[in-house]
């Protein structure tokens, strides 16, 4: 029986046209899929719009795969590949199945023996990690830290702690509103000669990426990155 192919297709990670993100081979890609599995089908249907689609809007099948999706209907999603389709995995931005519900579909993919092809385009993670200066040959991304005041400051000790241990970069991310309250947390449980790093709106023109010590960071007027996509990373 031939199954057909499923494709890790990044999107752009903010309102950047596809075109300056994404290498024409992954847009060519995209453009003749006629399935697709999406975080949010709004969305979705948003990204696709801007591409040179071979097929109009209308015709394109989109099916919703996120949070609130039981496990139960993951086979269902896999329907079109075992009948010879392929289909696009796509995310709300960045790289699909990082950080990203769609995992659980690859997973499911290898288990049935279906091809699983990731095409290449932005990652918010590795371009933080990239940008900042810190270890890139041991690093670990944790999502989301507790949102609890205490709580968080005792995950960000123990991150700290096993940064020095390990002499290992971390990464993590923040609801955006959220972002001075999670950097104001790190400042306060951290050392002073701790390494933070801070990169928002990664892709856009309003991209910065500021990595210092603690301490300097104490000493100077704290970066506007309220409501922007931000990751933080610190190495002690």
């Amino acid at each position: 029986m031939n199954v057909g192919t499923l494709y890790l297709i990044p999107t752009p990670l903010g309102a950047s046209p596809a075109r300056e993100v994404l290498p024409e081979t992954v847009i060519a890609r995209a453009a003749r899929l006629r399935h697709f599995v999406a975080e949010n089908a709004k969305s979705a249907r948003a990204f696709l719009k801007s591409l040179p689609s071979e097929s109009p809007l209308q015709q394109i099948d989109i099916q919703e795969l996120n949070e609130h999706t039981p496990p139960d209907d993951l086979s269902r999603l896999l329907a079109p590949l075992l009948a010879g389709n392929d289909i696009g995995l796509i995310s709300e931005a960045g790289c699909p199945a990082v950080a990203d519900p769609g995992a659980a579909l690859v997973a499911l993919a290898h288990q049935s023996n279906i091809p699983v092809a990731p095409l290449v385009g932005p990652s918010s993670i590795l371009l933080a990690l990239m940008g900042s200066g810190l270890s890139g040959q041991n690093f670990a991304f944790h999502g989301y830290l507790p949102v609890k005041d205490d709580q968080r400051r005792k995950r960000i000790l123990e991150l700290e702690s096993e940064s020095r241990r390990a002499s290992r970069t971390q990464l993590f991310i923040e609801t955006p509103y959220r972002n001075r309250r999670m950097l104001e947390s790190l400042l306060a449980a951290c050392a002073p000669q701790t390494r933070i790093g801070v990169a928002t709106d990664l892709t856009l023109p309003s991209q910065r990426v500021m990595t210092m010590p603690c301490g300097d960071w104490k000493r100077r007027e704290l970066p506007d990155i309220d409501k922007r996509p931000t990751v933080f990373m610190l190495l002690a």
